[in-house]
């Protein structure tokens, strides 16, 4: 297991709604024995409890919507607080934007970023067949396009920062993630 010098591990992976992200976090989490920070996740989890910012939120997602940077900021920065990200993380999800990557490098920037590079009609593929709730196609299109629009960016704001590693997110689910592995081995340093 590589490490960063100063024994932190800190990954954020970016990608196409269903890059697989999600499956391969699974995985490096417990390769890195760091924790998996998912906004999807913390937002539906808000939304599922009922609570006041959980609908707001829920309401927001259903549309095919981005919350606002300063709301996810907020839940980022208090979630990389707890103890549990003290020797580093994995965010997924976050950040969206270029906005809140330089939120995000105020706090505790990423070591490593891993794009996982899935072609579009492929990812629209495995979201229709997955069949989540917020995943009707015209919600899917839209976070699409909004992906294109807001996050693509943050492929060259990483890379005019050297942390950017891009890999081919196409294939069996061992051979990606044997790809993701060497690029942040390379990226983090031993």
């Amino acid at each position: 297991m590589s490490r960063a010098p100063d024994g932190q591990v800190r990954l954020v992976i970016l990608g196409r709604q269903g890059s697989g992200k999600g499956t391969q976090c699974a995985l490096l989490v417990d390769h890195y024995a760091i924790p998996h920070i998912s906004t999807g996740d913390m937002l539906r989890e808000a939304g599922a409890a009922g609570t006041e910012f959980g609908q707001a939120a829920k309401a927001i997602m259903d549309r095919g919507d981005l919350l606002s940077d300063e709301v996810i900021v907020g839940a980022v920065q208090e979630r990389l607080a707890h103890d549990d990200a003290a020797a580093g993380f994995l965010l997924d999800g976050f950040p969206r934007t270029v906005g809140q990557a330089e939120a995000l490098a105020a706090i505790a920037g990423p070591n490593v970023v891993v794009n996982l590079d899935v072609p579009t009609d492929l990812v629209l593929e495995r979201m229709l067949a997955r069949g989540r709730a917020d995943d009707t196609e015209d919600a899917i299109k839209r976070r699409l396009e909004l992906y294109e629009e807001q996050t693509a960016p943050l492929v060259s704001y990483y890379d005019d920062r050297g942390v950017l590693a891009t890999v081919d997110g196409v294939g069996e689910v061992d051979e990606v993630f044997a790809r993701v592995v060497k690029a942040i081995d390379a990226n983090v340093g031993s």
